[in-house]
């Protein structure tokens, strides 16, 4: 209860500062819109030059793309970490983190929080809708517990692999560049991965699982059998990462040795 009592006190606190400058987060809000209707753009702009991909429909691969857009808006949202050597480890702001009474990433993680990143799940489950009603796809009432499972593990699989990346700041000060380039890597999980080759395929399934944040999950709602079993490994893998993460983590607390050393 007292992590839940100081989650809420946090969020309350990012309120009152982002109304504050209530334009820069309307611009915020616009720019990530912008940024979804142009991966959108692409994939219409594709499937002018062809039907299918890989055997998926134009409004199978835009499903895909508005469940990947859940989790990873609540992956932006409650996981922001993308600076922390630079801040917390190069400028010493993890000095600070230390001297609190309440776990380290749990501060890390609340101190750079944007609620509004949030606004991408009204986003995916928009274009979800679009693309399910010209699939006519039928669904039963315990989807949605299958939904929300899905997505929460496609969340902790997103903050598994960043928090651990993040991590490695604890043995090198030094900026790295790591983190952008598996973000890159991360947006080949918004499309079917039989399109790529093995190695990548295997990359994606199992060394930076990726695809469970979208196709594999996805695959369960659009009826896609040969992947089923992918698609109820996403929470399993979730918990693996994520446990991996906050191990990897706890490893690193313990090595670090402050700013000024």
């Amino acid at each position: 209860m007292f992590y839940v009592s100081m989650f809420f006190q946090y969020m309350g606190q990012y309120m009152k500062t982002r109304l504050e400058y209530r334009a820069d987060a309307v611009v915020e809000i616009g720019s990530d819109l912008l940024f979804q209707a142009v991966n959108l753009i692409f994939i219409v702009v594709v499937f002018g030059h062809t039907q299918f991909l890989g055997g998926w429909s134009q409004d199978e691969i835009i499903f895909i793309y508005g469940f990947f857009l859940v989790p990873y808006a609540l992956f932006s949202a409650f996981f922001n970490i993308w600076d922390f050597n630079d801040r917390y480890i190069v400028k010493g702001e993890m000095d600070r983190i230390l001297t609190r009474p309440i776990h380290s990433l749990f501060q890390v993680v609340l101190e750079r929080m944007e609620l509004e990143a949030l606004f991408g799940i009204i986003t995916g489950l928009i274009i979800m809708f679009y693309a399910g009603g010209h699939l006519d796809l039928q669904l039963h009432w315990y989807d949605i517990f299958v939904f929300i499972v899905m997505v929460i593990g496609g969340m902790l699989i997103y903050a598994g692999i960043f928090i651990s990346l993040a991590s490695i700041g604890f043995w090198s000060d030094a900026r790295t560049d790591i983190m952008p380039m598996v973000y890159n890597i991360g947006n080949y999980g918004r499309y079917p991965v039989n399109i790529y080759n093995g190695i990548i395929r295997f990359i994606l399934t199992w060394i930076l699982p990726f695809a469970f944040v979208g196709v594999y999950p996805s695959a369960y709602f659009l009826g896609r059998h040969e992947w089923f079993g992918f698609a109820f490994l996403t929470p399993l893998m979730g918990i693996i990462f994520f446990m991996f993460a906050i191990w990897f983590w706890n490893k690193g607390v313990r090595k670090y040795r402050g700013a000024g050393n």
